[in-house]
């Protein structure tokens, strides 16, 4: 009869960004270990609060399933001798497995005939699975920060307080530290702080809902969504729109309760990011607009209690933010008073990294990179903008406010440029640079902002790969991959045609002076096939969640030097492969690359001789080719890869005719290659837009 499990782990306050990333753990070890014990169970669910981590397993199996398996012993001429009699090896073989050798059977493997035997294997009680299961589920819980306490040895983010654990209405024995699992829980700390007993795993929600819980994070940040919304509203405004503050808030707080407060008017001439920074950053309150999205002065903070004397706890949020806008008051005058240029030597005594010098040689790379970079992209005459910014560009690092708050770089030195009278564009530009921060987040709207951006990170990547300090499974420090991801949103965003072998090979030689005293390990790739490997990777990462991964493979294979190009060939080639008739068609084009790659090494270059083309339907191929490479040229020169791949693909017909017709394997030397010769120049027709190998025409639909 199935039963239902939980699991629950209460302790201190946990970190709110620590909460998603164990609840994921906590529900990944439980279910791997149920499946490797075949312990059948329904649906996961988990729960999670400052003071909590929970699973649910709904309907769990009473044991695990029953399987045969087929046990391989010795080989079967150890086994039995030259008469067919058992040998000791047989007998043993069979003892073991509480068999007689009469009913051993024999086995043909890879290595020859082993003995073999089928035996049961019984699935063990759930009660005995659960319970190694969910001791090895709460230690193996992995957070970014673990501590001690007492004479514990066991280490967790916050001190546990309690474990629960059911299996129906018993209790699963658990141990963490000095903490033994019961079928006890805590509902509010201050609501309902009483121990609570719980009867059934399936109570747990509604139970900690009556002691004023809402473990469920999906149903708490709907609330707590809902009762800012209407608080907001109630106050003359609306919230300003910020997802990851809804969910660091949600996983503050067991039962949301928010208050709306105010702060002083004249604050309001302070650069609106310093605000939204100085309200989220330390408080996480929420911010408030009109329907201009003009910043209102006011405030919505969330408590974790029902508020009863709602003014005594506004004037303590409020003299916690007024101090804090005091501070940014204070930063953002003090600021002011020195020109962001005269800040720019300060730079140099700023470390970015040991072996790469520090952010004033930094800059000056960048600066030279970017100006590099306008004049491969048509862009020379942005040239001073981008010089003046790019030498300003982390200025703010060594600011006050920057000092406080990391987050408003970019912010602050373009509303410091502003204050020390440089141009708009190149305000603008220093705040742009650092665009996108992520994924989700807009590209520079000028090229200046852009090109320096792109120059920033290509600096990086080129200058951390090189001293060998490349992204390792998870671990990226430099946020390498963010970069790399961010310039190729910038280049296709922005519409860059530029080699990108050829900047990374820049981008090297301007840091050439810091890297020359770095030992590479023997037979490690240059720094600059790493750079164009980690972009390649990262292309079919990025492409393959929009396109078959073996078109993106396709594409890649045939170049990625001008990424608006590859992208282009990309678009055009999913559009093809799509058809019901590509199939044929790719492995025509298929036939034709397997040839050239098995024999296309060990002919000499050069274009095919037509006067050597005896058969009629070589030269029908050669005709049909030449035509099409005449116009494929100009259709790739002007980007029209759906036109090309139109010229290419009208090239079928006269290929299968090709290979009905001709043996391309003559035995005269002379007819081979030049039949050979012209399958080469066919197939580097193909590269033009992609490598016909790599696409699996079977799936083409």
């Amino acid at each position: 009869m199935a039963r239902d499990l939980l699991l629950e782990v209460g302790a201190e306050e946990i970190p709110a960004s620590f909460i998603g990333p164990a609840l994921e753990d906590l529900r990944r070890v439980v279910t791997e270990r149920m499946a490797d014990a075949r312990l059948k169970h329904g649906d996961v669910n988990v729960y999670g609060t400052p003071r909590r981590l929970a699973v649910l397993v709904r309907g769990v199996a009473d044991a695990g399933e029953d399987v045969v398996k087929e046990v391989l012993g010795p080989s079967a001429k150890a086994a039995f001798d030259a008469q067919g009699k058992p040998t000791k090896a047989a007998e043993k073989f069979a003892e073991g497995l509480k068999l007689t050798v009469e009913q051993l059977g024999r086995a043909q493997t890879a290595k020859g005939e082993y003995v073999s035997a089928r035996v049961e294997e019984k699935g063990r009680p759930a009660a005995d699975i659960l319970k190694d299961a969910l001791h090895v589920a709460v230690h193996s819980i992995n957070f970014r920060k673990s501590m001690r306490w007492g004479d514990v040895e066991a280490s967790f983010a916050r001190p546990v307080q309690w474990l629960l654990a059911l299996l129906g209405g018993d209790v699963v024995p658990v141990v963490f530290g000095d903490v033994k699992s019961g079928r006890v829980t805590y509902g509010h700390r201050f609501l309902s702080p009483g121990a609570i007993e719980l009867k059934a795993p399936g109570d747990y929600e509604a139970v900690l809902e009556k002691a004023n819980v809402v473990a469920d994070i999906a149903k708490r940040r709907a609330q707590l969504v809902q009762k800012v919304t209407a608080a907001a509203k109630a106050a003359g405004g609306q919230v300003l729109e910020d997802e990851g503050l809804v969910d660091q808030v949600t996983n503050l707080v067991e039962l949301p309760s928010p208050v709306v407060g105010t702060f002083e008017e004249r604050h309001l001439d302070l650069p609106p990011e310093v605000l939204v920074q100085e309200m989220k950053g330390h408080q996480r309150y929420f911010s408030l607009v009109d329907g201009a999205g003009k910043l209102l002065p006011k405030f919505i903070a969330v408590s974790n209690t029902p508020v009863r004397d709602e003014q005594l706890s506004l004037r303590g949020y409020q003299r916690v933010l007024r101090a804090r806008l005091a501070d940014g008051r204070f930063f953002y005058d003090e600021d002011r008073k020195t020109p962001l240029m005269d800040r720019v030597e300060k730079l140099g005594r700023v470390v970015w990294q040991g072996q790469l010098g520090t952010y004033l040689e930094k800059v000056e790379r960048f600066r030279s990179l970017a100006v590099w970079l306008a004049g491969q992209t048509q862009r020379a005459g942005e040239s001073a903008t981008i010089e003046r910014a790019a030498t300003l560009a982390k200025a703010d690092l060594v600011t006050g406010m920057v000092g406080e708050f990391p987050e408003l770089q970019g912010v602050m030195g373009r509303e410091y440029a502003r204050a020390s009278g440089e141009p708009e564009a190149v305000a603008l530009a220093i705040f742009e640079h650092y665009l996108p921060r992520g994924a989700e987040d807009a590209l520079p709207t000028k090229d200046a902002g852009a090109l320096i951006g792109i120059a920033d990170r290509l600096d990086s990547l080129c200058g951390i790969f090189a001293i060998g300090k490349a992204p390792s499974g998870a671990a990226d420090p430099f946020g390498l991959r963010r970069a790399c991801l961010a310039i190729i949103r910038l280049v296709l965003g922005r519409g860059y045609r530029f080699s990108l072998s050829v900047a990374v090979d820049e981008a090297l030689r301007l840091l050439a002076p810091k890297l020359a005293n770095v030992k590479r390990k023997a037979g490690e790739p240059a720094p600059r096939e790493q750079v164009l490997e980690f972009f390649r990777g990262r292309l079919k990462a990025l492409w393959g969640e929009q396109h078959r991964t073996d078109v993106v493979e396709a594409v890649l294979a045939a170049g990625f030097d001008d990424l608006v190009s590859a992208h282009r060939r990309l678009e055009a080639l999913s559009l093809i492969v799509g058809r019901a008739d590509f199939q044929p068609l790719a492995a025509a084009f298929k036939r034709v690359v397997n040839i050239v790659e098995k024999q296309g090494r060990d002919v000499a270059g050069g274009q095919t001789q037509p006067q050597k083309l005896v058969d009629d339907a070589e030269r029908q191929l050669h005709t049909a080719f030449t035509q099409a490479r005449n116009s494929v040229a100009g259709l790739v020169q002007s980007d029209d890869f759906s036109g090309a791949l139109k010229e290419i693909t009208g090239l079928k017909p006269a290929v299968d005719t090709f290979f009905d017709k001709v043996m391309v394997m003559a035995e005269d030397k002379d007819l081979r290659e030049n039949r050979i010769r012209l399958l080469v120049e066919i197939g580097a027709l193909f590269n033009q837009v992609a490598d016909f190998s790599k696409i699996q025409a079977e799936t083409a639909s």
